[in-house]
């Protein structure tokens, strides 16, 4: 008789609990495994104190051949930054609101078998990452979709929770708009060693790929595994009304010379403010910040889905 245990798949799950859908997902998680060849799963839930990242490690210590990343952006970036520049693949079972990964790389969000089955046996993709090195405090994280320092990561501090779990996406548009109105803060911007920014902005956003809530595309040119970081820097004209050229700009594609709306393309950014300002990554608020060096990480994470 052959002992297949040391050659059978084992995939770890890194899930929120706090994420409530109508499915059971360890039933079905099982029922894919089962089908499929794979043992038992490791069950690791996801903590307010460690939203992913601690499990991911204890995961990879196990022996777990899959990492499955089921949550929302945050959890994802968690497990994400264990097994970037590893071997070790991820899949995704979006459970989130924004769920803004799995968007960007066309999958249906409402379809949790399809997801589970792409995680075991689908096809394997390698994507960039970006690393983020703050100085204040001195912390380096990843992120794969978007981050930004000003009017964006107020807008994500400042979502009503209870709102979001009633609407959805829609509560971002709610604190955008509360939060309009507000001061500029002087901001310097390096691309790969060289200063194109030097004025007061709103917003300064980095993106690895294209699409944010309700599928408004920030980053026409993003693509996640061309090696680039996309840049844009808000600042709009006086006022309320000020925000319509940067609207325009986002809808035109930053092709106007209204300096509103200004994209860049690299593969370093060191973004300075003058003080700080709200800091997010992948649409979680990481407090305030005033510095940051954001570089690309071509191909360092695998994705199956």
């Amino acid at each position: 008789m052959t002992d297949t245990r040391s050659t059978t798949k084992r995939a770890a799950i890194v899930i929120n609990p706090a994420k409530t859908v109508d499915i059971d997902v360890r039933e079905l998680l099982a029922k894919h495994c089962e089908e499929n060849g794979w043992g038992e799963t490791l069950w690791f839930e996801t903590t307010e104190d460690d939203p992913g990242v601690g499990q991911a490690k204890e995961a990879l210590a196990q022996g777990a051949d899959l990492i499955i990343a089921a949550g929302g952006d945050g959890t994802v970036r968690c497990v994400a930054e264990v097994l970037a520049g590893g071997d070790v693949p991820m899949g995704l079972l979006p459970l989130g609101t924004g769920n803004l990964l799995a968007r960007n790389l066309g999958i249906d969000v409402t379809d949790y078998d399809g997801a589970l089955s792409g995680a075991l046996v689908g096809t394997e993709r390698k994507i960039d990452v970006v690393r983020a090195r703050r100085s204040d405090p001195d912390k380096d994280q990843v992120f794969l979709v978007m981050a930004g320092m000003g009017y964006d990561a107020t807008i994500m501090a400042d979502t009503n929770q209870d709102l979001k779990h009633k609407v959805g996406w829609l509560a971002y548009v709610d604190a955008g708009i509360r939060n309009l109105p507000g001061k500029p803060v002087k901001a310097t911007v390096e691309i790969d060693g060289k200063r194109v920014v030097h004025r007061g902005v709103r917003s300064v956003m980095v993106g690895n790929c294209g699409k944010v809530q309700g599928g408004l595309e920030i980053f026409p040119d993003a693509k996640i595994d061309d090696g680039l970081l996309d840049i844009a820097v808000l600042a709009p004209h006086h006022g309320k009304l000020g925000w319509l050229s940067v609207l325009a700009g986002i809808i035109g594609k930053g092709k106007t010379k209204d300096t509103a709306v200004e994209y860049f393309q690299g593969k370093a950014v060191e973004i300075s403010l003058e003080h700080k300002d709200d800091y997010q990554l992948d649409g979680d608020h990481e407090g305030e910040n005033k510095h940051v060096r954001m570089t690309i990480e071509p191909g360092a994470l695998t994705l199956r889905m």
